[in-house]
């Protein structure tokens, strides 16, 4: 049962009605069913009849459980839609990226970036940058094809196999900037190697002078939705000693956003 998932926390604060409604609450989301009976409630969610139902009538007056037509069965209210709403807006992947990527430019001496998958594309939706005097400025809404450098790289190494396959059936990649650049060998070592490192590189390949580290930012589902990265004069060697805390930020803010990371 959901409830009982934190062994660290406090028993003695535990206030026990609560802890039921929380548990009828669950037992609901979980159902498979469009409603369940008082019965099932009760057996599922281990709560006395009794209880079970003054803690639902009570639940009803909230609008956070609802009874269905016939009155025989409960299911989730429209209550509920209102503080879902609210943890929504709360919950701004560009938002809770700031920290790392704040913490990547600062470590890094580069610019730090969150972009996300927008119709194909990754859009730049947060950065930091670093300070130092000679760096790379990447301006929030910029637009890269999905296939771009080591964001491309981190992105595809993730995808789920259907989508994989769809994204190179494009005639037009740009993983090494350059169509001409391309090497199908190539790309699938370095995408093995992202899948079991966390992070991809690219050293030089789009912007001369310029190395990229980047890492795939996962969604509740487990596939991508964008990718965290830092771009800047960095040297092969600093590109690859910061692909572990890039790879780390990454799996970071994907569990912060509902993905299970090992």
């Amino acid at each position: 049962m959901r409830g009982s998932r934190n062994p660290k926390s406090n028993e003695r604060y535990v206030v026990p009605a609560v802890e039921q409604a929380a548990r009828l609450l669950f037992c609901l989301a979980d159902a498979d069913a469009s409603h369940l009976s008082l019965t099932e409630i009760c057996a599922k969610a281990g709560i006395h009849k009794s209880q079970a139902f003054s803690i639902l009538h009570t639940l009803q007056k909230f609008e956070l459980a609802q009874r269905n037509i016939d009155g025989k069965g409960y299911s989730l209210g429209p209550g509920l839609i209102t503080l879902s709403r609210k943890v929504l807006d709360n919950f701004n992947a560009p938002r809770l990226a700031e920290p790392f990527l704040e913490e990547l430019a600062k470590k890094s001496g580069s610019t730090a970036t969150l972009g996300l998958i927008v119709d194909n594309q990754i859009v730049v939706v947060a950065k930091y940058e670093g300070g130092h005097d000679v760096g790379i400025t990447v301006r929030i809404g910029r637009r890269f094809p999905l296939t771009h450098s080591a964001e491309g790289k981190a992105i595809a190494a993730f995808l789920p196999e259907q989508e994989f396959d769809r994204l190179f059936q494009n005639p037009d990649l740009y993983f090494y900037g350059k169509q001409e650049k391309h090497n199908r060998a190539r790309l699938q070592k370095e995408l093995t190697d992202c899948r079991g490192l966390g992070y991809a590189l690219d050293l030089g390949e789009v912007k001369q002078g310029f190395h990229a580290v980047a890492a795939p930012v996962l969604g509740p589902g487990g596939a991508p939705i964008g990718h965290i990265s830092v771009i800047g004069l960095l040297s092969a060697e600093g590109a690859q000693q910061l692909g572990p805390l890039v790879a780390e930020a990454g799996k970071a803010l994907s569990r912060q956003l509902g993905a299970r990371v090992d």
